[in-house]
């Protein structure tokens, strides 16, 4: 499992919904296209810190997703 994988949850998916699916699925490529920016020694503390905060962002992103993809309408 790569780390996109594991972060998004790419398992978890009770309902079998497809758009759910898709969103973890392009949230766990990106974080994992995001992880193998290299990190250059004379600047590897910011690098490392900015690659973590997209990284945590994306996966925000992916559980408003979700929860857009999923949320019944109100009163149901």
């Amino acid at each position: 499992m790569t780390k996109g994988e594991y972060r998004v949850g790419i398992n978890f998916n009770p309902s079998n919904d497809d758009m759910v699916g898709k969103i973890k699925r392009a949230a766990a490529n990106l974080i994992d296209l995001i992880d193998d920016i290299e990190e250059h020694p004379a600047r590897f503390s910011e690098i490392k810190r900015l690659k973590a905060l997209a990284q945590t962002d994306i996966e925000s992103a992916a559980m408003w997703a979700v929860k857009a993809a999923t949320k019944p309408p109100m009163g149901e």
